[in-house]
Formats: structure tokens, C-alpha cells, sequence
């Protein structure tokens, strides 16, 4: 008689449960802690993923570019960027692999960290100490007298021979011997991709509408680079080096940024 009390009573109380809803012991903040906790997983794995080295994305640890840079300010390139950083070692040339040896060309043959999606200027420009701001274009004691030029303090000559306040901006040349490839950036400098050999990048300030030259190296890029590796050829750009861009693409862009890497 007991059993049978008690497989009555059991099915009375499973009769009252239907339709009602689950309650977690302590409200919800175990499934809401489960939630976050399963969100910060998905993030983790992003970044993970966003912040390994790219070694099969080139370049490569295997590849060694070339890129023609430089520096502009007002009317004129300045002095390219002087020590090679390999005698004494510098940490930065000896975690990245990138360097020039002072002759207008960033010779890229990357670390890890240096490869891929991480492949960009900032490197370059934090091996050398200069900076690059939508504010301000620095030197450090060591480059170029220590110059610097600010927007708002520093001006230059316009078209009509006007003094005006001086932009920063970085025009990039996808390749050295395609003026066509022309394009401007007004901001995110460091973010600036390394994504192909035979690249020209220049850093500017200037007024705006400046015309900006190629790099003096770009005229001597595959010369120079392969007097580096070894080997040598005559190679040139004519009129490479002329203050005017003719018939250029100017595509004005802001860099996006991508998580370190």
C-alpha cells in the first residue's frame, strides 16, 4: 500500500510541473556568467588568431623586399635615414629583420613578427625612432637634425606662394614603376601595409594639394636591392625622381587599423 501512496504521489506532483519553467538555484546569474563566459572564448580565439604570426601570408620569413621610402617636407625630400642597426645590434632589427643601410630603401627580410598582416611601417619607423602623427612628422637626435614639423606651428608654401599650415600625410606607390598606383593616406601612418616587393612610401608635410615625387631611390630600387643580396643590375625609372607626378591616380584614404598583426 505504501509503494502505491507513493507512485500516486509522485505522478500528482509531476501533473503540477508540466508547463512550468526551470528556475536555476541563485536566479540567473549562472546562466548569464555561463553567457559572458562563452562570448570572452569566442573573442579569445579571434585574437588568437588575428595575432599569430602569418608566415604563409607574404612576406615571408623566406622573402627578402625591397621598398623605396623617403621623406618630405614643404618642397623638398629630406636626408634619407642614417645607421644600418645591424653593428650594434639594435633590439628592433634583430626581433623584425628590417632595416636600411642608408640608402632610401627599407630592405625587408623579416622575423616572424614581422611577416604577413604584421608586415607594416610602424616597424620600420619605430627602428629608426620617427613620428609619424596626423599632428606632427619627428626625428629623433640622431636623423635629420632632430627636425620636426607640426601642424598648426610649421607652414609651407602653397601653389600661389602662400604660407599656409602644413599637412601630414604618407603617399603610397604599390610600384615604383607604376605612377598610376598612387595613393594618399591622412592617417593610422604606422598601419601602413608591406604587402608587396617594389613598394615606394612617402612621408609628408606639406600644404595640401602638394605635389609629391616619388622617393629619390625609386629610380635605383632594383639596383640597389640587388647590390644588397649580391648580385647587380642597371634597372632605372627615368624621370623617377622628378618633383611633379604626372598623370597620377591620387586616391586619398585613411589606413585601417588591424590588430597588431
Amino acid at each position: 500500500m505504501a509503494r502505491g501512496s507513493s507512485a500516486k504521489k509522485v505522478a500528482r506532483l509531476a501533473e503540477k510541473g508540466k508547463g512550468k519553467k526551470v528556475r536555476f538555484q541563485g536566479g540567473t546569474l549562472f546562466p548569464m556568467s555561463m553567457a559572458v563566459i562563452t562570448v570572452l572564448g569566442f573573442g579569445l580565439v579571434f585574437y588568437a588568431r588575428q595575432s599569430a604570426p602569418s608566415t604563409d601570408t607574404p612576406p615571408t620569413i623566406n622573402d627578402h623586399w625591397h621598398v623605396s621610402y623617403g621623406f618630405y617636407a614643404c618642397d623638398q625630400q629630406l636626408k634619407d635615414l642614417v645607421g644600418n642597426k645591424e653593428e650594434p645590434p639594435d633590439p628592433n632589427y634583430v626581433k623584425y629583420g628590417v632595416h636600411s643601410h642608408e640608402d632610401g630603401v627599407i630592405h625587408w627580410h623579416p622575423q616572424a613578427l614581422a611577416t604577413g598582416r604584421r608586415a607594416k611601417m610602424g616597424i620600420f619607423l619605430d627602428t629608426y625612432g620617427v613620428k609619424v602623427t596626423t599632428e606632427e612628422l619627428t626625428f629623433q637626435a640622431d636623423q635629420n637634425d632632430a627636425k620636426s614639423y607640426r601642424v598648426g606651428t610649421d607652414k609651407c608654401k602653397d601653389e600661389d606662394g602662400k604660407e599656409v599650415d602644413g599637412q601630414v600625410s604618407a603617399v603610397v606607390w604599390d610600384r615604383y614603376d607604376d605612377l598610376s598606383s598612387k595613393k594618399t593616406f591622412i592617417t593610422d601612418f604606422d598601419n601602413i601595409r608591406i604587402d608587396k616587393d617594389g613598394m615606394a612610401v612617402m612621408y609628408v608635410f606639406a600644404a595640401p594639394g602638394a605635389e609629391i615625387p616619388l622617393p629619390a631611390s625609386a629610380s635605383n630600387l632594383p639596383e640597389l636591392g640587388a647590390a644588397d643580396m649580391g648580385g647587380a643590375t642597371t634597372t632605372t625609372v627615368a624621370g623617377a625622381t622628378s618633383s611633379t607626378v604626372e598623370g597620377s591616380t591620387d586616391t586619398t584614404v585613411g589606413a585601417t587599423t588591424t590588430t597588431a598583426g
